[in-house]
This record gives structure tokens, C-alpha cells and sequence, in this order.
């Protein structure tokens, strides 16, 4: 078996899976694998090899992964850090940060911010501090980007006590919308003052980023606001919600607004845009206009908010492979001078804009973990 060599190992852990990637010094990946079905008879992959095992739990999991990468020639000693994708930082962890006790506490009072989030990456990070208690780890959070959105854009309508709740808007997708505008940089030359950014995928958001920092968003206090999604429902009326936890009990309305809604609950079932776009059923192409408008018209908000657009940029699984759905949003902003060039549309080129196009549009590849195995080194190296 051939050996790996690798400086952090970046984690992104849900209820029942692991997400690795491991990167050298130089943040090119070395190698990439997943543990699905936690919790009973699970998958390891690791690279082109894949075995099945009993892990019970994260902890089990985690010391597999260790010992699978140790048979590649990784050993924890080795590796510099182990970084975590944490999806909620509230508002206080606004950076990358070494994990101490006092980071994992303030990590664990984030829980009753993303129930669905928090508690399993905890428990990736209190595993690890078990199986290999001098290995630094590091959090980088999801919400961090949209720190520096106005007060204006974070407060909700209600009364004080609510927002001392911590029941304010905080946004999402912000690492990946951190790679964007570093790659977009390196592509323009000299980053575009605002740029209205289209994170699509499952699930799906924009960012309205001025000089490089966020400053409005279209996810709140969860990532179930704004954009049709693959499940989720985005942007929804509260006394909908009210009256869909009257009938339906409080569970039962957040697991429909979570898992039933968006495209799957519009087109009968199918969350997959590749599968909505093959379908000739009229409740599918339904779905798809109902994505592409709330996109134009969150991203019209958005645009408003900076006073302007100078790029659009494309990204995640649906913004960086679906040509059809970056057209119909881009056709919204033909208002703006917004002109796409369609050979360069249909082979997803990086530069999208036809000649005479006043906006430059782009499509940029999601890079959330080497944006995340990037930090990790970076505080690695300050500490």
C-alpha cells in the first residue's frame, strides 16, 4: 500500500458520517475519504479503498480513521492538526480557533443554535482529545464569514430580550464563500468591490460581499431561510410555521421544513437538479423556475444592499455544473447589463461574461476544506 504524507486532517462530521480530507504543507490534497453509517454496520472509505466495520459511534469511527491512516504511513504524531468544519459560532467565535476547554465550552453553548450541527461535531472533537490527546485541533466555523454584516442586517424585528436570546440572523456557507472571494481575486486580478455570490447546492445561498466582507445574507438564524433549496423550504411566512406546528406538532413542522420542502416538496419528491432537469413532468420544471426566481429576486435584496454589482459568481454542485440554472438567474440581471456568453456558459469556463457584459460573472469551485486546512496551519503557526 502506497504511503500518504500529510500536515492536517480537515473533518466535516454529521450525525452519522465523516467527511476527510488530508492536506500537505503546500494545501494540495493528498487524500480523501468518508465513514457513512455510524452508529451500525459502517463504511470506511479511504481513497479507492473501502471496508465495512461495527462503529457504534463517533468515537469508534474516528479512532478507524486514525488507524486507516496510519496504515498509509500517517500517524497522528505526525500530522500538525486535525481541523473541524463547526457549522454555528454564535457570535462570539468569529475566527478560526485552536480547540481549548474553554473554545469546546463556548462551541457547546452554540448547541441550541444548530441542534442538528454542533452536538456531532462536539463529539468528533471530544473524540479525538481521547484517542490522541496532544494532536491540536482547531474549529473553524461556518457562521464566521457573516461577522461582519451590519447590525442593521443581523437584528431581527423583535424585542430586545430576543436578541439578547441570541435570536438574530447569522448566515451561513461562510467558508465557502471565504474560498470564493480568495480564488476570485486570483482570477480578476483585483477582487471586484460587489459581488453578489451564489452558494447552490442542497443547500443553497447568496452573499452580498463588499470589499471582501460580508455584508448581507440571504440564510438567518438557520440555513432553512431564504433560497428554495433541495429539502428545505427557505424564506416562509412565521405564521406558516405557526400553523404548521399547530397541526403538526413542532417536530413534525420542522422535519417537514427541513426535509420535505424546497425542490423535493414542489416537485413531488426530487431534490436532485440533474434528475429535475431530466424529468418531463410539469411539477419538475416548476420546481426549477421556482429555484431560479427566488435566486433573482433574493439576489435583487442583495444587490440593493451594496448599491450596486460589479460580479456574479457561481459556486457549489448546482452553481458550478448546471448551465441551464446559472442562465435563467444571470437573465434576471439582463436589467443590469448582465450578458452571458452561452459556449462559455455550457462548458462551465470559469469567465462567463460576453463581450460588452457591464457585470463580470464567474463560476468558482467550492473549497471549503482547503480554506479550513489552510487556518488550521495558519494557527497552528501563530500559536
Amino acid at each position: 500500500m502506497a504511503e500518504a504524507t500529510g500536515e492536517v486532517l480537515v473533518l466535516n462530521v454529521g450525525s452519522s458520517s465523516i467527511k476527510l480530507a488530508l492536506y500537505d504543507a503546500d494545501l494540495r490534497e493528498v487524500l480523501r475519504g468518508s465513514v457513512s453509517g455510524i452508529g451500525a454496520q459502517a463504511v470506511l472509505k479511504m481513497g479507492e479503498a473501502r471496508e465495512t466495520a461495527a462503529l457504534p459511534d463517533h468515537r469508534a469511527a474516528l479512532d478507524a480513521v486514525l488507524r486507516a491512516l496510519e496504515a498509509r504511513g500517517v500517524k497522528a504524531s505526525d500530522l500538525r492538526a486535525v481541523a473541524h468544519r463547526v457549522v454555528h459560532g454564535g457570535a462570539d467565535l468569529i475566527a478560526p480557533q485552536r480547540v481549548t476547554p474553554e473554545v469546546r465550552d463556548a462551541i457547546a453553548a452554540c448547541v441550541p443554535l444548530a441542534p442538528l450541527h454542533n452536538p456531532h461535531q462536539l463529539a468528533a472533537i471530544d473524540a479525538l482529545t481521547a484517542l490522541a490527546p496532544d494532536l491540536p485541533q482547531v474549529a473553524c466555523f461556518d457562521t464566521a464569514f457573516h461577522a461582519t454584516n451590519p447590525e442593521v442586517a443581523t437584528r431581527y424585528a423583535l424585542p430586545d430580550a430576543c436578541a439578547g436570546a441570541g435570536i438574530r440572523r447569522y448566515g451561513f456557507h461562510g467558508l465557502s464563500f471565504t474560498g470564493l472571494v480568495e480564488r476570485l481575486a486570483t482570477l480578476a486580478g483585483d477582487l471586484p468591490d460587489r459581488v453578489l455570490a451564489f452558494h447552490l447546492g442542497n443547500g443553497a445561498s447568496a452573499c452580498a460581499i463588499r470589499g471582501g466582507q460580508s455584508v448581507a445574507t440571504t440564510m438567518g438564524y438557520s440555513p432553512t431561510d431564504g433560497l428554495t433549496m433541495g429539502t428545505r423550504s427557505g424564506t416562509i411566512d412565521p405564521m406558516v410555521v405557526l400553523r404548521l406546528a399547530g397541526e403538526l406538532g413542532i417536530d413534525g413542522a420542522a422535519h417537514l421544513l427541513n426535509h420535505e420542502s424546497g425542490l423535493a416538496g414542489l416537485s413531488g419528491g426530487i431534490s436532485d437538479m440533474r434528475a429535475l432537469e431530466a424529468s418531463p413532468d410539469p411539477a419538475s420544471a416548476f420546481a426549477i423556475a421556482h429555484f431560479t426566481y427566488w435566486a433573482r429576486r433574493h439576489g435583487g435584496s442583495l444587490i440593493a444592499a451594496m448599491e450596486g454589482v460589479d460580479a456574479i459568481v457561481f459556486t457549489g454542485g448546482i452553481g458550478e455544473n448546471a448551465p441551464a440554472i446559472r442562465a435563467a438567474i444571470c437573465d434576471g440581471f439582463g436589467w443590469l447589463g448582465a450578458r452571458l456568453d452561452p459556449a462559455k456558459n455550457a462548458r462551465n469556463a470559469p469567465r462567463l461574461q460576453a463581450e460588452g457584459s457591464s457585470v463580470t460573472l464567474w463560476v468558482i469551485p467550492a473549497e471549503e476544506e482547503r480554506v479550513i486546512a489552510e487556518a488550521a496551519l495558519r494557527v497552528v503557526a501563530a500559536a
